[in-house]
């Protein structure tokens, strides 16, 4: 994968790809805002080339052909001019008339953001058209969205075809993460653990199969750890539980047995008759949910047993929140797993997404080695799945 430095950029037009996709609160402030930072570097090694920059991201789900002011990239245009000390000239559309006369007045050293990619249709249905007029825009094509590079969109896949080897690459956060990932995984120091969490087995249930070829444990926690209990016959209530995948959960387990990894479920959960903030909620043994009761946390034995696993790892992959953490009362448990991993003196990798929010919240996100930008896209590369976004880079 080539990047940024093995391409000649001085004094060219450089269209960037980033992934602008932070969370933001209802007054429209946004309160992480490490994507955008993550993109600094790239930005600065362009600016220091003599430049013209345009940027682009998309933002959430917005219905396409529409605009709709929650879904702006203004806020992302403030947060930039603070953290560059640098104007940011705005678009207010993606291929328009105004992106195209500001493209065309752009000097050395400018930096254009355009509006919300996804405001026009052709982006998530990989339009090649429209790719075509985002790449009329520049000279040189970087893809540093490592977050998004999981989808076959526009932006990512398609736009790239416009540009020859010597007039694209990866950028600097991409070929971080790419080389990260790819380094831990292929070679751990051992022991190497995984910490799987989040609601559904579904979603990772190649990551997990994959991942046990490579691990030597494995702790599961979140909503996925019912599908599991349930294998086993367990009572678990009104918890999320995935039905149709029972089997899937069983074999998981007898494949760890087979290959010698150590399989770790929460002993202890905090459950409650219902999700909401004023519920009662009680701690119990994990075959002690009662029928009706849900369970919504790993509880503190979990937390101590989870402690215990972790003390002499060497290497942490950490994909997935413990429990419903958005609500404080059911917190803990996702906390209590952050602080344990930004404890031990392992190389700990945190995968993006809720995972990066936990880290975030509960204050570790420093004390971690690496923390991804992309829930999604390093889930796929644990999975070993190819990116469309590295792939179209290569051709």
């Amino acid at each position: 994968m080539r990047t940024l430095k093995d391409i000649d950029i001085d004094g060219k037009s450089v269209f960037i790809r980033c992934d602008f996709n932070v969370p933001k609160d209802e007054f429209d402030n946004i309160t992480d805002d490490r994507r955008i930072r993550s993109a600094l570097q790239t930005i600065r090694y362009c600016l220091d080339r003599d430049c013209k920059i345009i940027l682009a991201s998309h933002y959430e789900r917005p219905e396409a052909g529409k605009y709709e002011e929650k879904y702006s990239l203004v806020p992302i245009a403030k947060r930039l001019h603070t953290l560059l000390k640098k104007e940011i000239v705005m678009a207010t559309d993606v291929v328009g008339a105004d992106a195209q006369s500001k493209v065309d007045a752009l000097q050395t050293g400018d930096i254009l953001l355009l509006e919300n990619l996804r405001y026009e249709a052709g982006e998530t249905s990989n339009d090649e058209a429209f790719a075509k007029q985002l790449a009329s825009f520049a000279d040189i094509y970087v893809n540093d969205a490592f977050g998004a590079c999981h989808r076959k969109h526009a932006s990512i896949y398609a736009i790239a075809q416009f540009f020859d080897q010597e007039h694209k690459a990866a950028g600097f956060l991409m070929s971080r993460e790419v080389n990260f990932f790819g380094k831990v995984i292929e070679e751990p120091v051992r022991p190497f653990v995984a910490v799987v969490g989040g609601s559904k087995v579904s979603g990772k249930l190649q990551a997990l199969t994959n991942l046990l070829n490579k691990v030597d444990k494995v702790i599961i926690g979140g909503g996925m750890a019912f599908t599991f209990l349930k294998a086993q016959g367990y009572e678990i209530g009104n918890s999320l539980v995935e039905d149709d995948l029972l089997d899937e959960a069983r074999d998981i387990m007898e494949k760890a047995h087979d290959l010698g990894v150590k399989f770790y479920l929460p002993v202890d959960f905090v459950v409650a008759p219902e999700f909401s903030e004023n519920t009662a909620v009680k701690y119990l043994p994990s075959q002690e949910i009662p029928v009706g009761w849900m369970g919504l946390d790993t509880g503190p034995a979990s937390a101590r047993l989870f402690r215990e696993v972790l003390n002499d790892a060497q290497t942490i992959i950490w994909n997935g929140p413990m429990g419903v953490y958005e609500m404080d009362k059911f917190s803990k448990g996702s906390f209590k797993m952050s602080h344990h991993i930004a404890e031990t003196h392992a190389t700990t990798i945190v995968g993006g997404g809720d995972t990066a929010d936990v880290t975030q919240r509960a204050g570790d996100a420093d004390e971690m080695t690496f923390v991804s930008t992309g829930g999604g896209a390093s889930l796929k590369l644990i999975e070993g799945v190819k990116l469309p976004g590295l792939e179209a880079l290569k051709i």
